[in-house]
């Protein structure tokens, strides 16, 4: 009897441990840029499959989307987020300081942490009527634009940089000319959404201003596919723009607390897959693996791409110069009033 009451304590066990093996894993939720929902929605599903088939366990990922900026504040007032996929560097840093997210996060995947990038573009109407070549042609009082709000879109703090960063060459750091240059661009802006999707839809859908400004990648997936009319825009892309990295990190204080981040760490390495940037190359972000590289070569357009760290300094100060309350962008949209 004794024998049985063991043997069937045994059994029990092995059977808890098997259900325990398979049983589904906890949901995690990233958090990412504005413009990144068809992204994601082929990431996802792709990553799922593998972690079933490796672990045999069930897993859902949920999503939210929004300016990164706006989704750092989210985070540090209680959302939980598992990662972030963001195209800001300093939204990063923001959580960092709070000590959600590691203070080394940039070391704990390759390239800065950041598995792609792309730089800013621009977007006109068929024909280019107000024939847009280059950031000067954005300072003429005679075109107007649209682009995110710099204050809740890491995109439109590229698209500012972007134009501070030409200036600074065109003006040999001549300070006072080059807030003269970025304050007409600014003042030429009909419509400042929070976020890139929003800019987008004022542009292609609304019909606002003459060039949109967003991401490279936002500037050619409208202009040949199906959401907006094609045919209907142009691509313009600038000989000299700025590199915009797009970070991703675990969120520590969460994972932690959730108990997810293997299954955290292993999504984010994910993108960094010979598959993933493959798919990246189709949304048209420019990505790191060299046989993808190599093979998608006459897809990009040559640009020399300038960092704004190592003409402006660091990311904490290029915030506290430019974005933070009473700073250089406050100061030249003030002018404008």
């Amino acid at each position: 009897m004794l024998k049985k009451l063991l043997l069937a304590s045994l059994i029990s066990t092995s059977l808890l441990s098997s259900v325990s093996a398979l049983a589904d894993d906890k949901p995690i939720l990233n958090a990412s840029y504005d413009i990144a929902r068809e992204l994601f929605a082929e990431i996802n599903p792709k990553f799922l499959a593998k972690w079933k088939a490796e672990t045999g366990k069930e897993l859902k990922i949920d999503q939210s989307f929004a300016g990164s900026s706006r989704q750092a504040q989210d985070i540090i007032q209680g959302k939980k987020v598992d990662t972030v996929t963001f195209n800001q560097v300093t939204d990063v840093d923001i959580l960092a300081k709070r000590g959600l997210v590691r203070k080394d996060w940039a070391q704990q995947f390759p390239n800065n942490s950041s598995p792609y990038y792309s730089t800013t573009a621009f977007l006109v109407r068929k024909g280019n009527p107000k024939n847009i070549k280059n950031w000067d042609d954005l300072a003429r009082s005679d075109v107007k634009l649209v682009f995110p709000n710099p204050k809740t879109s890491g995109n439109a703090r590229y698209s500012y940089l972007g134009a501070w960063l030409y200036a600074n060459e065109k003006f040999a750091g001549d300070e006072a000319k080059i807030k003269s240059f970025v304050g007409k661009i600014l003042h030429n802006v009909q419509n400042f959404p929070t976020g890139g999707r929003a800019a987008t839809i004022a542009f292609a859908q609304n019909g606002q201003g003459d060039v949109l400004l967003t991401f490279e990648s936002e500037v050619v997936n409208i202009a040949n596919g199906e959401e907006f009319k094609s045919g209907e825009y142009e691509i313009v892309v600038p000989p000299v723009s700025v590199l915009a990295e797009f970070p991703v990190a675990i969120v520590d204080k969460v994972v932690d607390s959730k108990g997810t981040r293997d299954v955290a760490k292993a999504y984010l390495d994910f993108q960094y897959s010979k598959d993933i940037q493959q798919l990246l190359t189709t949304y048209n972000y420019r990505v790191h693996n060299p046989e993808v590289v190599k093979a998608t070569a006459d897809q990009f357009p040559q640009v020399r791409l300038i960092n704004p760290t190592e003409v402006l300094g660091s990311w904490d100060d290029i915030t506290a110069k430019h974005f933070d309350a009473n700073g250089v962008l406050d100061q030249l949209l003030a002018e404008g009033r």
